[in-house]
């Protein structure tokens, strides 16, 4: 097992104590309302942080298998706020049978293989010409363009932009041979670490506001200081990756910026649809698009930069075996 891994985990498990005594002596100090009522939602967030970390780090030293099994459930139920959030029609059930229970697994099972060449295509190529394929057998064409956009937006962001970060463990990269959970743990670090400490700074100094009508939340204050913290935390690990100090600082800031406007970017959506959440299954963060909405846009960029200039070149072709039952 990678050492540097364990030293991550160890790290994340450290940040984690430090932020439950804070909290609990924040707990403890604070006297208005309105800054009891912040406390809570801290302390919700850091109890919700403790699961997510065990559920996450338990995956990542149980192997490649375990943690493509885990992105593909979480793409189910990403996928399934996404959907309820959008509201579709009688017509499009069948169509989102195949999203959900075909596509998807589909789509994992060539995570889980390794077969690079169709994991590229499947959903941007084949998935998107048979989404509205199927949706016109249904006969119904009032808000067919509407409910294919959605159906097509779900798989591309909940399912083809999220199993990016399994399919790292996949990268053949010089000198890193065996270590691509540890790189998987760097990136997600990376992108939740800034989400937090975005949250910290904007709470401590926000004052201007980013995008007002769209998320009133994010200020510049908040971003760049979160971005900015970041960025320095994620250059002191650069041991842990493939990359030397200046090359992981670059990397941080490209998919922090990434992940912060793919969260503007849902965030948008969700104000469409007239919702503050997508969901309210995990405490203190809402629903998994409203922690995983920055992974989604970032993840793609980080796998092909790291492929494009750190890897030794990825093979398109199938396994051996399914070269075999081809007959080829």
């Amino acid at each position: 097992m990678d050492r540097h891994l364990l030293y991550l985990l160890s790290s994340v498990l450290g940040i984690l104590v430090v932020s439950s005594i804070i909290g609990a002596v924040l707990a403890r100090r604070v006297q208005s309302e309105k800054g009891k009522a912040t406390v809570a939602n801290l302390n919700a967030r850091i109890q919700s942080w403790w699961v997510m970390a065990a559920v996450f780090g338990g995956v990542l030293l149980l192997g490649p298998v375990f943690t493509t099994i885990l992105f593909a459930a979480l793409s189910f139920l990403a996928m399934r706020e996404f959907i309820t959030l959008n509201r579709t029609e009688r017509a499009d059930h069948e169509v989102l049978f195949w999203a959900f229970f075909i596509i998807l697994p589909l789509h994992y099972f060539l995570v889980g293989i390794r077969w690079y060449g169709m994991f590229t295509i499947f959903i941007p190529v084949y998935a998107f010409a048979f989404i509205p394929f199927r949706r016109v057998l249904a006969g119904e064409t009032k808000g067919f363009l509407a409910s294919t956009a959605k159906i097509q937006w779900a798989l591309l962001v909940c399912v083809y932009a999220v199993s990016h970060m399994p399919m790292i463990l996949a990268l053949p990269l010089k000198g890193y041979e065996g270590k691509n959970a540890t790189l998987l743990l760097f990136f997600v670090l990376t992108v939740q670490l800034s989400d937090v400490l975005q949250y910290v700074w904007g709470k401590m100094y926000g004052r201007r506001p980013v995008a007002p009508l769209v998320s009133p939340s994010k200020t510049w204050e908040g971003t760049i200081g979160g971005i900015g913290s970041t960025v320095a935390v994620s250059t002191c690990l650069w041991w842990a990756t493939p990359f030397t100090p200046w090359q992981a600082a670059l990397m941080a800031l490209l998919i922090c910026t990434a992940g912060f406007f793919g969260g503007l970017v849902m965030s948008a959506i969700k104000r469409d649809l007239g919702a503050k959440d997508w969901g309210s299954t995990i405490a203190g963060h809402g629903g998994f698009m409203d922690r995983i909405d920055s992974l989604c846009f970032a993840a793609p960029l980080f796998f092909h930069l790291c492929g494009f200039y750190f890897g030794t070149g990825i093979d398109p072709r199938p396994p051996d075996w399914v070269l075999h039952m081809l007959g080829r």
